[in-house]
This record gives C-alpha cells, structure tokens and sequence, in this order.
C-alpha cells in the first residue's frame, strides 16, 4: 500500500495515533480536532466500526475510493468528488514574499477562533477549534484581523498534508494563498517530507494554483459526511 493510500487511517495509524480515537476496525480524530474518520476496508464491519466511535446521531467525514453507496444505519449528509495531489519535484520552493511581503505570523491556540472563523466563511475543509494542533499553521493579518491562512493536517511517514489554504473575500487578488502555501511547502521539505493536498474536483481556481507550485493528481475519490442514524443508538 502507498503510504498515501487511505490516508486517514494511515495518518491514525502511525505519525498521528496521539489524536486518534478507536474502535474495532475504525480510527477517528479526536471530534474537536476534525471530523475526519476513516476505517481499514469499506466493509460492512468497517462501516459497523465506524459506527461505534459515534454517539447517537453522531456525523464524521470519510474519504472513500469509489463514490458512497448506501449503506444500513447511515444517512448521507454531503459530498464530492476529491484530488490528491502531491508535490514531488524534490525540492523546497523558494520564499515568495520577499521582505517587502506581507507578514506571516504563526498561529496558535490564541487564533483558534478566528482560524475558525475564517474557514466557516470560506469553507476550505473541515476544520475543529484543535485543528491547528496538527501541524504549524501559519497566517497574514491586515489591520490585526486574521485575513488568510494555510497550514499542516495530516501526515504519514516521509509525507505531510497542506491543508486549510483560504484567504477572506475582501482580500484575494494579492497572491497571499501562493505565498502561505510556497512556506508551508519549504519547512516540509526542509524536514525531508514531500507534500501533498487534498481538493475538491471542482474547485478549478485553486487546482491551477496548485499545478502553478508543482503539485499534480495522483489519484481521484470521494469525501464523504456521514450521520448515524437512530437504527444504530444501541452500538
């Protein structure tokens, strides 16, 4: 298996079982880091393991190789087709925003609710008040308020994930996504890692962005939200 091949459970599984919660043959992130959950096989006793990491009526997000079929005891809430891609052009890009850019501050517990903030507005993936904890997160702000951020999620050996790239509408146009990310990318491949990215199939903007700083598909699935429904309270 790559290591990038069922990525949640191999981040669950190995760099990351520290923010891992488990039951049978299914991890989850702790729910107030992420979401994301994932089990080894989309078995039925994968999906009944799934189950047991959730309360009643609980919802978790799942990455899936094949588009969601349905399956007793959930009910689909949203989806859509994702991209991996990854960065393997062997070498750190180099820092774009130069002295006369703007400022990257790193962002902690302190920023939390305004990184929250930020992605309920722009919507660039799942993103918890412990979020953050994964990796380093690093921001621009403009006139003290949190304007755009990108940061580290998931991470397998000799791979961490870029994730959480957005900017607030009132401030696009200035290169601050292609900046953040051209960072985030140095320090990872300054730790001898390769980075990669999750993004929707539809989202073409920032696809082309992502090619434009040396990223490429390396596979297509699926993202997932699922709800436990009432049939399974007794798991």
């Amino acid at each position: 298996m790559h290591p990038l091949d069922n990525i949640i459970w191999q981040a669950l599984t190995t760099r990351q079982t520290g923010f891992a919660e488990s039951f049978g043959e299914a991890r989850r992130f702790m729910p107030e880091v992420t979401l994301l959950g994932a089990f080894r096989e989309p078995t039925p006793q994968g999906y009944e393991s799934l189950a047991g990491l959730l309360s009643a009526r609980g919802t978790i997000g799942v990455f899936l190789e094949q588009p969601y079929q349905p399956h007793t005891g959930w009910e689909f809430i949203a989806g859509a087709p994702l991209l991996q891609m990854v960065c393997e052009n062997g070498s750190a890009p180099p820092s774009s925003h130069g002295d006369s850019g703007p400022e990257l501050v790193q962002l902690g517990d302190a920023d939390s609710p305004e990184m929250i903030e930020l992605t309920a507005l722009t919507k660039p993936g799942p993103f918890g008040k412990r979020t953050h904890e994964l990796g380093t997160y690093l921001g621009i702000r403009q006139e003290g308020k949190l304007v755009a951020m990108a940061g580290e999620r998931m991470k397998v050996p000799g791979w961490t994930e870029v994730s959480a790239v957005c900017t607030h509408p009132e401030h696009t146009g200035h290169g601050y996504a292609r900046i953040l990310m051209s960072e985030v990318m140095r320090r990872i491949r300054n730790r001898g890692e390769t980075p990669f990215l999750h993004v929707r199939e539809d989202n073409v903007r920032a696809i082309e962005l992502y090619k434009r700083l040396g990223f490429s598909t390396r596979l297509r699935g699926h993202f997932v939200v699922l709800r436990k429904d009432a049939s399974q309270e007794k798991l």
